[in-house]
């Protein structure tokens, strides 16, 4: 039983799957395409909200440092799947790392957690998207029903039209192709990019250094339920709940860590890439460092333009520039956060589709859905499948309260990836490592402690949130997944030969 639970498959054996006529995905992206994906799916609302949210409610102008922490904890899990990418080019990120260095059921999890993450942040993006547009259309005298407009109707229905035809149009982008999606994706990245740089540069026009006094404004205690210091950190470290100060600059990293989800996203892309070995790791760790300098640069000129205590909470850059007696900025931001958020929803469901797609040609999930197009290569059917769901998801569910499930499915994939490197390079030293971790195993450790440290921030509810989807998870394993998995069936194939496609197979 535990054998069982725990057989890996051999990184030849992930790599020949590959091969198979059927279930084989195009490889037409470059560095460049993955570099943009990455900057695509990063730059999101994050960059837009988040900065005068925790500025003004936890760590004030160190908003800064908090950027910097998180972008130091993405970091170090950026080099272990850079190592993984590069060695392991196949579909579902850490979902395939996991398999071919932990095992079965570690694999299934991180998967099952992976396919929670892209979804709900698919969800909570399309939702986002929605309320710039609905603002932007009402600004030129265009008004949705409410309805029609996430909210309830006089007769108490409501439905999210914006978030729900988002998600089925870039369904429809993702069915046609990769390199369709790399181009959209690469007109829209350079629209937000400009953005983000016309912000960044005419904000330094308007900073004032009294705005930064102080720079990391003293602790205040507040009650326990007021705090969002998880309850896990007050009962193993004794600390009060507080804001501001250090520890204020820890739970603003465990905050704004949302806005990095999606670089990991990335390695989900592997085998679509033309030279993944090269490739994979410059895409990651680029567009991470790209990210992380437009992070940083943002927080310290919104701060700098007006004082932490004054800035707004849903539009702190809009608001920073109405403050200074140039309200045109708002309506430009809103431009910049409306097209930028295109991108992210199309690049996460892109990494969702990836991993389901992934865990169905191991035999975990229904092989029906490990089928390629035939002209496009796309995954369609679980693209298809995926899709409706969310747009039904976003178009119905308030998700506000389940965002911060993308935070802590995200960091339990980086606590499983950075554990993977190191089994992996005791167990198959011998593998061909384009690309190698430095230091290992400190590094992947010091990989490791950083996730759970911001995991442990991370309010209690999310906490129950994530055990309950992962109960539902381990419930799908044990009735269909492990009797049904090719490597445990003996179905996976030799090595040195390809398997025939069989001709009734996921009819």
């Amino acid at each position: 039983m535990s054998n069982a639970l725990f057989r890996t498959k051999k990184v030849e054996q992930s790599i020949l799957d590959t091969e198979e006529p059927e279930h084989a995905l195009k490889k037409s992206l470059s560095a460049l395409d993955l570099t943009v994906f990455g900057v695509g799916v990063i730059i999101g609302t994050g960059i837009f909200v988040l900065t005068g949210t925790v500025a003004r409610n936890n760590a004030g102008p160190a908003v800064a440092l908090a950027f910097v922490a998180a972008g130091v904890v993405c970091a170090l899990a950026a080099l272990c799947y850079a190592e993984f990418a590069s060695t392991v080019p196949v579909a579902g990120s850490a979902y395939t790392f996991s398999y071919a260095s932990l095992g079965e059921l570690p694999a299934w999890t991180i998967g099952w957690d992976l396919v929670l993450e892209f979804a709900l942040g698919t969800a909570v993006v399309a939702v986002g998207w929605s309320g710039y547009v609905a603002s932007l259309l009402d600004n030129a005298g265009w008004h949705l029903p409410e309805a029609l407009s996430g909210r309830d109707g006089a007769d108490g229905f409501g439905f999210d039209i914006l978030a729900a035809a988002l998600v089925l149009v870039l369904t429809a982008i993702l069915v046609l192709g990769t390199k369709l999606s790399a181009r959209v994706t690469s007109v829209v990245v350079a629209i937000k990019v400009t953005v983000v740089l016309v912000v960044i540069i005419a904000g330094l026009f308007f900073i004032k250094g009294d705005n930064y006094d102080p720079f990391i404004p003293k602790a205040q205690d507040v009650p326990a339920g007021d705090s969002l210091q998880s309850p896990l950190i007050q009962l193993m470290f004794g600390w009060a709940p507080s804001n501001f100060g250090v520890m204020g600059i820890f739970t603003a990293a465990s905050v704004v860590f949302f806005a990095f989800i999606g670089f990991d996203v990335v390695a989900t892309a592997a085998e679509e890439t033309r030279n993944p070995q090269r490739d994979m790791p410059r895409g990651i760790l680029g567009s991470l460092m790209i990210c992380t300098a437009l992070y940083v640069a943002v927080s310290i000129v919104v701060t700098g333009m007006q004082h932490y205590t004054e800035l707004s909470i849903t539009a702190p850059l809009a608001d920073a520039f109405k403050a200074t007696g140039h309200p045109w900025f708002a309506g430009f931001i809103s431009f910049g956060a409306a097209v930028g958020l295109t991108t992210v929803c199309m690049i996460l469901l892109l990494g969702q589709t990836r991993v389901f797609f992934a865990m169905s040609r191991d035999g975990l999930l229904p092989r029906f859905f490990s089928h390629v197009h035939p002209r496009f290569k796309t995954p369609h059917r679980p693209t298809i499948l995926l899709g409706v769901l969310i747009a039904v998801l976003a178009g119905f569910t308030p998700l506000s309260e389940l965002a911060e499930l993308v935070n802590i499915g995200t960091l339990f994939a980086f606590v499983v990836v950075a554990i993977g490197v190191i089994v992996l390079r005791r167990s198959r030293p011998d593998l061909h490592r384009a690309f190698r971790t430095p230091w290992v195993p400190v590094l992947p450790i010091l990989s490791v402690l950083a996730s759970l440290w911001l995991m442990l921030n991370l309010p209690a509810e999310t906490w129950l949130r994530f055990a309950i989807w992962m109960a539902i998870g381990f419930a799908v394993y044990f009735l269909y997944g492990r009797s049904h998995s090719r490597l445990g069936r003996g179905q996976e194939t030799p090595v040195g030969q390809v398997i025939k496609p069989d001709p009734g197979e996921g009819r």
